[in-house]
């Protein structure tokens, strides 16, 4: 090629740039005035319209040279730019150490209903424990007619079935129960997650041994450092109890219990053991340290709840929240309100959503798959007016059952129970968008036999 085709090149790439960016100047003058015209009824923002933002007019620096190799994560990463979107974890909620704690899970930031397994909160009692599969082994016993252990290999080689479910720590919510402890919707509800799961039906196990007819219930118990224990009751065994080892199409994390855990879709996770070892069958609960000592409820009578098993229905709002405010809205402007909602008796038939701290609701719209014992996304699309809030919501489900108020739960429950807390949750909306954790209490009061009853709403 010439000197004077290489000029005429370059002169015909600078022409081209210059038309190109006339253009695109003039595509975005007429953009900013139609999403001018939108702004008051349209949830776009006439703030991007600009035409002089830079990183529209001009070529982005990322795509001006080659990117990484394809051989450079063999495990892909998540963006550096996403370095703030973490389990946390915070000494309030440790025994002492680290071992005995759990990292929670950022649900603010959670889209859909599956959570990635780098997010998925992690509960143990004795450190995260590391298993050679090659040495995992099973056993299952007692009221059997033929004991049996099993290698990883060997449990694969029944018919596998995928599941999508959450699992919720008994102590979700706890951090309420007598008052927010935080400002903070990772703290308050991200002892949960949802995953889809893949595995193996406890109850096609058993039906190849034999369950003896006074078989009632099974102990779990863990390889871990802890020997987390559980007893579980025949009935849901024979139902829909999984013995997993994939989770969102990979095996399971060590933090999940790799290479093994058992599931119990809807029920309290502690239940849901671990590095799962031996399962054990008996006429009788075991009565084990995480089912006596821990995990049980006391009720203002001074006797406690034992053996309560599934997650109640409940929900929280995702967005707006104490880690998402509302920034840069104008007054007449629509923005989507959005949450989750589940419940480990059924499935999600609706959420209500209140803007004046539960005087008065209305219904919001379920988004997306909505499966049983199963996180559930909703949303509402709401005018903003520019004034304080007080934003609440509330759940049901399809075994008839209600998301009840605070009071109401505790009337039942009492203040001393931090487990299975599924009262009402709310954010105070400022003006300027900030957004907090409160409760609203009612005023009690006895009746003529003695018992707490409400006197007057909140």
């Amino acid at each position: 090629m010439s000197n004077k085709e290489i000029k005429n090149s370059q002169a015909d790439i600078e022409a081209v740039s210059s038309d190109e960016l006339s253009d695109r100047r003039a595509f975005f003058k007429k953009a900013a005035l139609s999403v001018g015209a939108l702004a008051g009824t349209s949830l776009l923002a006439n703030e991007a319209a600009k035409g002089d933002d830079p990183f529209i007019m001009h070529h982005v620096k990322w795509g001006q040279k080659l990117g990484d190799p394809v051989t450079k994560n063999r495990y892909g990463v998540p963006s550096a730019y996403e370095h703030n979107v973490l389990r946390r974890n915070t000494r309030l909620l440790a025994s002492g150490n680290f071992q005995a704690s759990i990292a929670v899970t950022p649900i603010h930031e959670s889209m859909g209903i599956i959570t990635p397994n780098g997010l998925f909160f992690s509960r143990s009692h004795g450190g995260v424990a590391h298993v050679d599969p090659n040495e995992y082994r099973l056993m299952i016993h007692g009221l059997l007619e033929k004991p049996i252990v099993l290698t990883l290999d060997q449990l694969k080689k029944y018919p596998s079935v995928t599941r999508t479910h959450f699992i919720e720590c008994p102590a979700n919510g706890g951090q309420e129960w007598r008052g927010p402890q935080f400002n903070s919707l990772q703290f308050a509800k991200g002892f949960m997650s949802c995953a889809e799961w893949t595995g193996v039906y406890l109850k096609d196990i058993l039906k190849d041994l034999g369950v003896k007819p006074e078989a009632k219930w099974i102990l779990a118990e863990g390889s871990d450092n802890s020997e987390m224990g559980r007893t579980i009751p025949m009935d849901k065994v024979m139902d829909d109890a999984m013995i997993v080892y994939g989770q969102n199409g990979e095996a399971l994390r060590p933090e999940q219990g790799y290479p093994v855990r058992i599931l119990l879709p809807g029920w309290e996770g502690n239940l849901c053991v671990k590095w799962l070892k031996r399962i054990k069958l008996s006429d009788e609960p075991f009565y084990a340290k995480e089912e006596t000592s821990k995990y049980t409820a006391l009720k203002p009578s001074g006797k406690a709840i034992q053996h309560f098993y599934a997650n109640e229905v409940n929900s929280t709002v995702t967005s707006p929240s104490p880690e998402i405010p509302w920034k840069d809205l104008k007054k007449g402007e629509l923005v989507e309100i959005e949450g989750l909602a589940w419940s480990g008796m059924g499935t999600i038939t609706g959420v209500d959503i209140s803007f004046d701290g539960g005087n008065s609701y209305v219904a919001a719209n379920l988004k997306g798959l909505v499966l049983p014992k199963c996180w559930t996304r909703w949303s509402y699309t709401y005018k903003y007016e520019g004034k304080r809030i007080v934003l609440a919501s509330r759940a049901m489900d399809d075994a008839g059952y209600i998301q009840p108020t605070i009071d109401q739960e505790t009337l039942v429950t009492g203040i001393e129970a931090v487990y299975h807390r599924n009262g009402i949750e709310t954010w105070e909306v400022l003006k300027d968008g900030t957004v907090n954790h409160i409760q609203l209490r009612s005023t009690l009061k006895r009746d003529e036999n003695g018992n707490v009853v409400i006197d007057k709403e909140a």
